[in-house]
């Protein structure tokens, strides 16, 4: 596992479990220095589960054992000894009374955590393998809804710009419409939190029957969207009581950012000729101030 903070790891999986496991989690939570001198068995007890639920919750978040949960919060506490990142108390709860530094802090926290995750976590064969289909692609698809939606229309702009023939669907009888349309030299990409949203995964579906490849980009690796997937992209978020998914369109952005940039690099004659063309129209397009007489 790379050094990153396994609290904003359980935190980010903590949604997706249930019962004895998410029990497991909250305990950790509570005081992580705490249970660095705890066994797996003491733990277990201690939240009313068992040994084996211990162990199968590291499993479930993607740790080798107990023993490298315990590892990993160790390094987390001496990163906080030796550095200012993650020092501050803050916890994922805001409420009604809190001051404005503490919301700036708790929110600005979430995003930096999930940002960083997402970097140490990065497979960057996903993200070769991703630009490589998209950068030869006869066209590309992006399926995403809300602020997914947001997220598949800034991407379009962005590839569109280099010279790809791309759409962002927002809309699933549009998006299952242009899903049916794709060929096994186009490319589909699902942009989803969760990795549940069925307007986003019935498209990508169709999509992947009809040959196109199919490229995941959400929090949960088990997800519908990721198992339907050729190519999966991970992304991080943190929770608090007031937004869901905290930091999540920071991290998708991040790795979109990638992406983008790689895309461009394979396909740099074109991207630079598209680049050439287009440069000149934001500055005619700026508003020029009047100087004050």
């Amino acid at each position: 596992m790379p050094p990153t903070d396994v609290t904003s790891l359980i935190r980010t999986e903590l949604p997706r479990l249930a019962g004895s496991l998410r029990k497991v989690g909250d305990l950790i939570l509570e005081d992580p220095a705490a249970v660095t001198h705890c066994s797996a068995a003491e733990l277990g007890r201690r939240t009313g589960t068992s040994q084996a639920t211990v162990t199968r919750f590291c499993r479930a978040i993607g740790l080798d054992s107990y023993q490298h949960l315990l590892i990993e919060l160790a390094k987390e506490h001496g990163r906080g000894e030796v550095s200012d990142w993650g020092t501050a108390e803050i916890g994922p709860d805001i409420s009604p009374d809190d001051s404005l530094e503490r919301v700036v802090q708790v929110v600005g926290s979430a995003d930096l955590r999930a940002v960083q995750q997402t970097i140490d976590r990065i497979d960057l064969d996903a993200i070769e393998r991703a630009a490589q289909a998209m950068a030869r692609a006869r066209r590309i698809d992006l399926y995403g809804t809300g602020g997914s939606g947001a997220v598949a229309l800034e991407t379009e702009t962005r590839l569109f710009r280099i010279g790809c023939s791309v759409r962002g669907w927002t809309e699933v009888h549009g998006a299952a419409t242009s899903a049916a349309l794709l060929t096994p030299a186009d490319v589909a990409v699902g942009i989803s939190h969760s990795g549940a949203t069925r307007e986003t995964i019935e498209p990508f579906e169709l999509a992947k029957e009809r040959g196109a490849t199919t490229v995941a980009l959400t929090s949960d690796p088990r997800s519908p969207l990721a198992k339907a997937a050729d190519i999966r992209l991970v992304s991080s978020a943190s929770e608090t009581n007031f937004l869901t998914g905290i930091g999540g369109r920071h991290s998708v952005l991040v790795l979109l950012d990638c992406l983008y940039v790689r895309v461009a690099q394979l396909s740099y004659q074109r991207a630079s000729a598209s680049l050439a063309l287009t440069d000149h129209i934001v500055p005619q397009h700026s508003a020029k101030g009047r100087r004050g007489r």
